[in-house]
């Protein structure tokens, strides 16, 4: 689904694109998507010299949730010395957090197509567990114990 973008990233950045075929959910859960990015960028580290890539020009990227699958690959591999440390990692509309659908980004981007607040929630629970009946419980906050959000409020919050 990504060929042609990641043909023209790599024209344009005059670099090599890897694209990695993840398994997908509801079929395979979490974290089956994960660890088939963390595999895959294992091995183009570990071969870099295989396929002629300078390993100080390496970036994992990724949009929706294959850029919540590039920062978790990119957080795995930040404290590895054994490899190449990566470049960058670019994020677009990355989906990094489940803990609130109400912030106001949430509110604010509601009717924008692809973005939708209740389409996010399904999909985020569709990639823990396969299982979307307790979409109105996530939607409302409920699914998180009140110390859990109390300890992440400096990071997740209106504010």
């Amino acid at each position: 689904s990504h060929e042609k973008l990641c043909r023209a990233i790599a024209k344009e950045s005059d670099s090599v694109v890897v694209s990695v075929g993840y398994r997908l959910a509801p079929e395979h859960k979490y974290p089956a998507a994960y660890e088939d990015c963390l595999s895959a960028t294992l091995h183009f580290l570990q071969n870099l010299e295989l396929y002629g890539v300078d390993p100080a020009r390496v970036t994992v990227c990724g949009d929706s949730a294959g850029g919540n699958l590039a920062a978790a690959v990119s957080q795995t591999l930040a404290g590895r010395s054994d490899l190449p440390k990566l470049r960058a990692q670019i994020l677009i509309y990355p989906g990094l957090q489940a803990l609130d659908f109400n912030l106001p980004s949430y509110h604010q981007n509601r009717g924008v197509p692809l973005l939708f607040r209740e389409r996010a929630a399904f999909y985020v629970l569709q990639y823990l567990n396969g299982n979307a009946t307790n979409l109105e419980e996530v939607l409302e906050g409920s699914h998180i114990p009140i110390d859990v959000k109390l300890n992440y409020q400096k990071w997740v919050s209106p504010d």
